[in-house]
């Protein structure tokens, strides 16, 4: 480059400009294919990431404008397909991939899209069975939420009209496809739930591919579906066609067309079950009506004399009453019986007795621990006497009283046994039996070996 010469000194400022100028210039719309890493999405909005394969790897960023476009979310482990220019973070002096669109490799971003979602709702919970509310079997008034010129409220109204004619319906138009028609499609199933005039509430649209089919696919109108207070049937597409509104709803039904069958039955159908339930009702009625004929003559055959009856009862009640005096009588005496033994155990038992035994037997106690207490006290005394006696023996003082003396260092105080330690000169401290005295070496005498 011109801009160099033997002494051209750049700052790393510089240096990072041009090198990012360069790359920028050269490496711009570039597509990189490989396996993501360390994918994290801070509060700012942006994305950052790794893509690499087995011999390298590449840092990217994805900024918020790029990331809102996305139709899934960027996981670790997901091959990926990017699209961006290069250019170098100044900060960490790192070149990096400017990421601007994202495609899942070999799978289609709104298959990845739809099994992400559907995914984190199932979690959630959105699609268990206890959540759903019952299809109520007779409703007055149904809520219809599509395309006002779409084929499939057309054919909504036909099947209605055919099965019950008189059965009112309220049409919310909104759009079924593009940007945002899922918004469009959640503020309907709010607002009818909040006008409360329905009974039962058909989200649906005719069949198309999977983008056109996308709305009933975003999250904004599956929690509206799930948190509605009325109840949803969903009928979106054919009968193979299968969304996150489905799998939310109440009651998912095939077609358009199938969802108008299934929201309330035909006059047709209600009538014939009507006629055969009132046939039933008759034969079940004959029928009750013949058995309790039956058994209202055998209970009238089954009643006797009421005398006849009193008169039993009467003698039952005198034998249990014969009964009863026998057993109260065996029951005194029982009680008498068992009186006695427990007067006999008491005395037998007296606690006066028993107090006076014991009073003598302290009596004893305390006598024979006295004597054995007298005794240990005089064996002590004895074994006394005898230890200072060999005490006295073997006193110090005993031997100083014959005559002897202890002589000690004056310095040291240490007890002198053995001539060979003094040297003539030493001051001598000695112990008599009373009193003591200092003295000085003037000669040593050697002792007997």
């Amino acid at each position: 480059m011109d801009i160099f010469t033997e002494k051209t000194i750049l700052t790393v400022s510089r240096l990072t400009a041009l090198l990012r100028g360069v790359l920028e210039e050269n490496f711009e719309q570039l597509w990189v294919q490989g396996e993501l890493s360390n994918v994290s999405y801070p509060s700012s909005g942006h994305c950052y990431f790794t893509i690499k394969d087995a011999g390298a790897q590449l840092r990217c960023v994805m900024f918020k404008s790029a990331v809102r476009n996305l139709k899934f979310r960027l996981n670790d482990g997901m091959a990926l397909i990017v699209r961006g220019r290069i250019s170098v973070y100044d900060q960490r002096g790192e070149y990096q991939l400017i990421c601007e669109y994202a495609e899942p490799a070999g799978v289609g971003a709104l298959q990845v899209a739809f099994a992400q979602l559907k995914d984190k709702l199932l979690r959630e919970g959105l699609f268990a069975e206890e959540h759903k509310v019952p299809i109520p079997r007779f409703p007055r008034k149904i809520g219809v939420v599509t395309s006002p010129t779409g084929a499939a409220i057309r054919d909504i109204l036909t099947v209605l009209k055919r099965r019950f004619a008189s059965l009112e319906v309220l049409l919310y138009p909104v759009r079924v496809q593009g940007d945002g028609a899922g918004r469009e499609i959640a503020q309907a199933v709010i607002e009818l739930n909040e006008l409360a005039e329905v009974d039962v509430i058909l989200v649906g649209r005719g069949g198309g591919s999977l983008e056109d089919l996308w709305a009933f696919n975003e999250e904004v109108v599956a929690r509206a579906v799930y948190h509605s207070r009325i109840p949803v049937i969903s009928a979106v597409g054919h009968e193979t066609d299968w969304t996150i509104c489905d799998f939310v709803a109440d009651l998912r039904a095939a077609t358009p067309s199938a969802a108008a069958e299934l929201v309330i039955a035909s006059v047709d159908e209600l009538r014939n079950q009507l006629e055969s339930l009132s046939h039933r009702l008759r034969r079940s009625m004959g029928g009750l009506l013949a058995l309790y004929g039956h058994r209202l003559e055998g209970l009238r055959r089954a009643i006797h004399d009421p005398r006849t009856m009193l008169g039993h009862l009467a003698q039952r009640l005198d034998d249990l009453n014969g009964r009863l005096e026998t057993g109260l009588r065996m029951a005194c005496v029982q009680r008498r019986d068992r009186f006695e033994r427990l007067h006999v155990s008491l005395q037998h038992n007296d606690p006066s007795r028993k107090a006076a035994l014991l009073k003598q037997h302290v009596a004893f106690l305390a006598e024979r621990s006295e004597h054995l207490l007298k005794q240990r006290i005089d064996s002590y005394r004895q074994r006394y006497g005898e230890h200072t006696a060999r005490l006295e023996v073997l006193s110090p003082l005993k031997t100083l009283a014959r005559g002897y003396a202890i002589a000690s260092r004056e310095a040291t105080g240490g007890v002198v046994t053995d001539v060979s330690t003094l040297n003539v000169g030493d001051l001598l401290s000695l112990t008599l039996h009373h009193g003591g005295a200092t003295c000085r070496i003037e000669s040593l005498t050697p002792g007997n070996t």
